[in-house]
């Protein structure tokens, strides 16, 4: 990795109010908002990598997280590799640990960017979390997600590399996660078709405590309301409330991409409170809470407490 740095990067922080509880979130939304992990990006990365770079991609916002996956895999295999400096001391060329930073550079960024915590104090480019969020950093400053050639060659003066990066960037984004946009509907079966498609014709309907729709005399829908009837356009029976559809099941497995017209669950096992219709694309259709019309948002952002989702069937 080459020496120099440009600007400081930018942090939107966005406020959210999210399902029944009505309390206002201030965070920086997930960079990992615009791609799900492919099967082969959940075969090769380490959970705890995987996580990394989908949180890291926030010190950047819009840059995608398989980016930065795509580096680690180069520099260091998701700090597997066997290679002189990835876990102590330096290479050849004075790189070190998984994202292979120069001690100079890792250095600058650290000085003009905060490594959230989580990693070392102080801040050591041979530990993954600090490492990933210095590349993410160093990337923004170097143009990306705008320019995210010129970034990547800044990254390391190859343009084979940036060839390489790009390539195995896109091989780690999931294929089948949809556009996350209501004109272009993309589903893998004709059920979450339907679903989405209601779904969708309710934007901007009101939120109501308990609704079921205009069809069953109401104003509006409440979260589970929403999917409920959503489902039912598709000829699909859902429980009415978010907690009995989430034990209704059947849960998408752990590690798995998810699907457009999955149910996105927040909360706990036993304490679910809010239910979303995922679109693709990191996006879900949902009726947030009162006050807030049915809308698209995007469904994970930091501190949010996202359970899990289910994948309903006929």
């Amino acid at each position: 990795m080459k020496l120099g740095l440009a600007a400081l990067a930018v942090i939107i922080t966005i406020t959210f109010v999210i399902g029944g509880i009505g309390n206002a979130v201030m965070n920086v939304l997930l960079g990992s908002g615009s791609s799900e992990p492919s099967h082969e990006a959940l075969a090769e990365i380490p959970a705890d990598y995987l996580s990394l770079y989908r949180a890291a991609a926030s010190a950047c916002p819009g840059l995608d997280w398989t980016v930065l996956a795509a580096i680690g895999d180069a520099e260091s295999k998701h700090g597997r590799g066997s290679g002189v400096g990835i876990t102590s001391g330096e290479n050849a060329a004075g790189a070190a640990g998984p994202m292979q930073f120069l001690k100079a550079t890792f250095g600058n960024v650290v000085a003009q960017h905060r490594i959230p915590p989580g990693g070392s104090t102080p801040a050591s480019r041979y530990n993954a979390h600090d490492a990933i969020y210095a590349a993410a950093f160093y990337l923004c400053d170097s143009g990306a997600p705008k320019d995210i050639r010129k970034a990547l060659f800044a990254y390391n003066h190859s343009n084979q590399y940036v060839e390489s990066v790009l390539a195995q960037a896109k091989r780690y984004q999931s294929s089948t996660t949809g556009t996350g946009d209501c004109n272009q509907i993309q589903a893998a079966s004709p059920a979450a078709i339907a679903a989405i498609r209601f779904a969708c014709a309710q934007l901007g309907l009101p939120y109501v405590w308990g609704g079921n729709g205009p069809a069953a005399g109401h104003r509006g829908f409440d979260c589970s309301g929403l999917t409920k009837a959503a489902y039912a356009a598709a000829g699909v029976h859902l429980p009415r409330t978010a907690q009995t559809q989430y034990n209704a099941g059947p849960l998408v497995p752990e590690g798995h991409p998810l699907l457009p017209g999955d149910l996105i669950f927040y909360g706990t096992r036993g304490n679910v409170h809010h239910v979303g219709l995922y679109l693709g694309a990191s996006k879900m259709v949902h009726a947030p809470t009162f006050g807030q019309p049915v809308q698209i948002r995007i469904y994970r952002w930091k501190g949010d407490d996202f359970l899990t989702a289910s994948r309903p069937s006929n």
